[in-house]
Order: structure tokens, then C-alpha cells, then sequence
């Protein structure tokens, strides 16, 4: 067992995440996160559940994991003493997806002291872009 000096493991983090999204917007929609870091953060959603009428996935679904992640990786970045406010999202979306999985990687184009913006991309479980968005994340400190 890890004393208190032992930082806690990325499996440790990750299940720590996931746990914390009970009951939120993120846990309702399914997601679960993969990796995380300011470098990089991966969560994967379900179709199922997350769909519009004509049974595709709804653009917004796409848009709250997109907004997920970029703000995961900007409160990251911006540390704990710090909140990371989702300013401006905007989200193209390529191609439609109707089962399965979707995966959303994001990856940082400006991490500053005040600002961060990340570019997320969705993916299929065929590797097939299904929608590239862009979140800003307004980082407030005390």
C-alpha cells in the first residue's frame, strides 16, 4: 500500500475522475476517461443514448465531450489553486456515427497563464474523424 509520500498512479487518477463525474453532465452522457494530462486527455462515450431522432449522434453529445476534455486538460494545466472556465467552444462536425463508441482526444494550441485552448478530435471505433472542435478555457486564480 502506497504511504502519502507515493503520488498516486495514473490508474489511480483516472478511476479517480471517473468517480468524481458521478452525477455530473459527463456520467450521464457515459463518458469515461482514458488518459489525462495537460499534454493530452482521452475519454471514449457511447453512441447509445447520446443520439437524436433519425438514431445518429447528437452534435451536441459531441459537444459536451469536446467541452469535457478541453477543460480537463486546462484545469490541468492550470493547477490546483486555479479554475479553468470553458469560454468559447466551436465544433465542426465531418460524418455521423449511429453505434458503438466514439473516442475524443485533446491536445493543447495554447496552454498560458490565462488562457488555454485545446483542439479535440472525435473519433469513431473505425478511426473516422467525426467531428474536430476547438474549446478556450478562461483560467481563473485567487
Amino acid at each position: 500500500m502506497p504511504d502519502e509520500t507515493t503520488p498516486p498512479s495514473l490508474d489511480e487518477i483516472l478511476a479517480a475522475m471517473n468517480l468524481d463525474s458521478r452525477g455530473t453532465l459527463a456520467d450521464r452522457m457515459g463518458i469515461e476517461f482514458v488518459e489525462a494530462s495537460a499534454q493530452r486527455v482521452v475519454a471514449t462515450m457511447p453512441v447509445k443514448g447520446n443520439t437524436q431522432p433519425y438514431g445518429l449522434l447528437h452534435g451536441g453529445a459531441s459537444c459536451v465531450l469536446a467541452e469535457t476534455l478541453g477543460s480537463v486538460g486546462s484545469a490541468l494545466h492550470a493547477g490546483r489553486d486555479a479554475m479553468a472556465l470553458g469560454i468559447e467552444i466551436n465544433a465542426t462536425h465531418h460524418r455521423s456515427a449511429d453505434a458503438g463508441v466514439v473516442t475524443g482526444v485533446a491536445t493543447p494550441v495554447h496552454l498560458g497563464r490565462t488562457l488555454a485552448t485545446y483542439e479535440i478530435v472525435i473519433t469513431d471505433e473505425h478511426d473516422r474523424r467525426i467531428c474536430t472542435a476547438r474549446l478556450s478555457c478562461l483560467i481563473k486564480r485567487p
